[in-house]
């Protein structure tokens, strides 16, 4: 744990959140009483389920079968 006043965390900021990033924790002191703490923010994925989704989508039975002509022309710019 770092500790730096706040003159020192306005003129080091970036330097002070790459630290935080790299996992140090700093305290900002004001007249050297800890005013405040920069600590790593931890993300957290959201878990998955699976079939959350079963009955909410619909494929059509014509899904894999071959486009229209006229759709393979406009795609190939005939």
């Amino acid at each position: 744990m770092h500790i730096v006043n706040i003159h020192q965390a306005k003129t080091n900021f970036s330097k002070l959140i790459d630290a935080v990033m790299h996992g140090e924790e700093i305290i900002i002191a004001k007249a050297g009483k800890p005013a405040a703490k920069l600590v790593p923010i931890t993300v957290q994925k959201p878990k998955r389920k699976p079939g959350a989704l079963k009955g909410k989508i619909k494929i059509s039975k014509d899904f894999n079968d071959p486009l229209p002509d006229e759709i393979i022309n406009a795609f190939e710019g005939k």
